[in-house]
């Protein structure tokens, strides 16, 4: 039997562990073709055993592409390393990407630097528009073409030492809805905004962010733990993270023939966490 993305590439950001390891699994288990790209010459053999994985599981094609999407040059280079890992007789289409790369450099409204300014919008929000501007001319022009791009929460809650952060998730979540109108010809462009997940990211917030959060975790439906949840020592008793891949079954949701009419949206995968307008 066909799968449903059987034959397609995707291109995927920060993909060597975390969400974007998840939702490299989710769209291969559907037949699509996976660059996957990494900034650390650390997680070299991370990536490198994952493309592995995927590529036996799966039978498609991964490969593995290390550039900073933080540095000027870095998403033109991974284009350019797809297109050549991947053209085949002068034919060349990137059908998915995936914009999951951040980083988050939380502080205080006095302890705020511009160094931490400067790099968390270069790779959060510069990296997304540089990537996909790159890639722009390898989109489909059938509208076929889906973009989605990781935000979080954090983006309206106005969550404490997030000034930086959460600003740069709202910019990607501006750029989504601009973008759903500039390329409206060639992809879907919509945004998912995950509020807690599991993993060391969450994990390393300050004591004073995780207990203003407490209170939204509690009162978020989905977070309740139910029996043999594994306990996650970052979160108040009874509660559990979202599982990595809980969010990439929304992106792949998303990537999908059915969710062609969805554009220009940031849908909510935070387990029903009441958000602030």
């Amino acid at each position: 039997m066909s799968r449903p993305l059987e034959g397609k590439l995707a291109m995927i950001t920060g993909s060597s562990r975390g969400i974007g390891a998840a939702i490299a699994e989710n769209l291969a288990s559907k037949g699509c073709n996976i660059a996957l790209n990494y900034t650390s010459p650390s997680s070299t053999s991370i990536a490198n055993d994952l493309a592995a994985q995927l590529t036996s599981s799966h039978n498609i094609k991964v490969v593995p592409i290390q550039a900073d999407i933080g540095s000027p040059e870095g998403p033109a280079k991974l284009v350019q390393d797809v297109k050549s890992a991947f053209s085949s007789d002068n034919t060349f289409q990137i059908d998915i990407i995936i914009n999951n790369a951040g980083i988050a450099q939380n502080a205080l409204l006095p302890d705020v630097t511009i160094p931490q300014f400067e790099a968390t919008y270069r790779v959060n929000v510069l990296g997304p528009l540089l990537l996909v501007q790159a890639a722009q001319p390898y989109l489909p022009k059938d509208r076929s073409g889906r973009i989605v791009n990781i935000s979080s929460v954090s983006s309206s809650t106005g969550f404490v030492t997030q000034s930086v952060y959460g600003g740069t998730k709202a910019a990607l979540e501006a750029m989504t809805r601009t973008w759903s109108r500039e390329l409206a010809q060639n992809a879907t462009v919509n945004a998912v905004n995950p509020g807690p997940v599991e993993g060391p990211m969450y994990a390393s917030n300050a004591e004073v962010f995780l207990e203003g959060i407490e209170g939204w975790i509690k009162h978020t439906p989905l977070m309740k733990a139910q029996e043999g949840d594994v306990k996650d020592e970052s979160l108040p008793d009874g509660t559990r993270a979202a599982r990595t891949g809980e969010i990439a079954g929304v992106v792949g949701m998303l990537c999908g023939t059915e969710a062609g009419w969805i554009t220009g949206q940031v849908v909510s995968a935070n387990g029903g966490m009441v958000m602030l307008h």
